[in-house]
């Protein structure tokens, strides 16, 4: 089998431990699996091979992964549609429990139902948003 497929399994390999991990680590490391597939594949020896492989690790990991971690803690203030509202406060319209109610959110009602199934929240209570699944807003005193 030809080095440079190696590399590109190797790197599919690698892709898919990341989508599984979603850990910004593994990723890097694909692409530089990636760049050493194309060295193999443009005729460069095992040596250069595994040199692309290893300096541009240590690249990707240096400059790609603390960017793609700084873009997952975006302020709330850049932060846009639904993932805007998480953190935000919200008063109670209709008795909000593990089975729903209502909210005045952003200065619109929607749909909402206790984060903690256990937890009840009376009409006029400050909630915080902690997450919006579909149209429905996931609340907490």
């Amino acid at each position: 089998m030809p080095e440079w497929v190696i590399w590109l399994i190797v790197a599919a390999a690698l892709a898919v431990g990341e989508v599984m991990t979603l850990s910004f680590f593994l990723g890097p490391i694909a692409l530089a699996a990636t760049l050493a597939a194309a060295v193999a594949a443009l005729g460069g020896a095992i040596e250069l091979q595994f040199i692309v492989f290893i300096v541009a690790s240590i690249a990707t990991l240096a400059i790609v992964r603390p960017i793609a971690k700084r873009h997952l803690r975006t302020p709330a203030q850049i932060r846009t549609g639904t993932a805007a509202l998480v953190g935000s406060r919200a008063v109670v319209l209709e008795r909000v429990d593990g089975d729903g109610g209502r909210v005045k959110l952003g200065g619109e009602v929607w749909s909402a139902r206790a984060f903690d199934d256990e937890e009840t929240m009376e009409p006029g209570a400050r909630v915080e948003v902690l997450k919006i699944d579909g149209a429905t807003a996931l609340v907490s005193n």
